[in-house]
């Protein structure tokens, strides 16, 4: 289960800084914790024998750790295990508007984002393996590790689980009208913000599944939490 972090603030790195807008850019523990929490998913970008890759995976936080899950055979968790694990930089996107401007060139979008940038190791202990594990499922959907079964030897030495520890880490973020130049105020063309939200449907069981096993009723009427 996820934890908030204490109160504080990241201190701004050359690696967190942004070139571009730095004025969007916050580094307080509350702030960047709440968007990783509400993201499900994230992009890990890393080195490999000298090419960039970037690939989705699952993450979660606990207190101020992040897990990133992979497969024991992926290139992430071969580097991670390596001794001294390797650089990596996680990021998250949430979108929360499409801006719609006068003019082309304002275009924008009203979203939160951050960035951690740390060393990804692999988890080892037998423990904090199935912690991180369970974890992701919940992150997954709140409360669904009462609702399956542990995984079993094998499926752990299955899986991997890569550890960043949330130290050097930013947030930006854009809310609002679109910045429309004050010449183009008068001109014929709607501006304003178009909402994105993110919604679940109804649960559809799965077709193996004995017609008496009812719904779990947080699955049922499905939310995550929001900002």
């Amino acid at each position: 289960m996820t934890t908030e972090s204490s109160e504080g603030v990241y201190p701004a790195t050359e690696r967190t800084t942004p070139t571009r807008h730095s004025d969007r850019a916050r580094y307080d523990v509350q702030a960047i914790s709440a968007v990783l929490d509400e993201a499900i998913t994230c992009h890990v970008g890393y080195v490999d024998d000298g090419e960039p890759i970037v690939v989705p995976t699952i993450h979660t936080r606990v207190d101020d750790q992040l897990y990133l899950h992979t497969s024991s055979g992926s290139r992430l968790a071969k580097l991670a295990g390596a001794e001294g694990g390797t650089p990596v930089c996680v990021t998250v996107t949430l979108l929360d508007g499409l801006v719609l401007a006068r003019s082309q060139f304002n275009h924008s979008m009203n979203y939160r984002s951050v960035v951690v940038r740390g060393t990804g190791t692999a988890v080892t202990d037998g423990q904090e393996k199935l912690d991180a594990l369970a974890a992701v499922v919940e992150h997954i959907a709140q409360g669904r590790g009462r609702h399956s079964r542990p995984p079993t030897g094998k499926e752990l030495a299955a899986t991997a689980l890569v550890r960043v520890p949330i130290a050097e880490a930013s947030l930006k973020s854009r809310n609002g009208p679109p910045n429309d130049d004050e010449g183009d105020h008068e001109l014929p063309y709607w501006a304003g913000v178009i909402t994105v939200r993110t919604s679940y449907g109804p649960a559809f069981p799965a077709p193996d599944l004995p017609y008496d096993v009812p719904v779990p009723q947080q699955l049922a009427n499905y939310t995550r939490r929001t900002r």
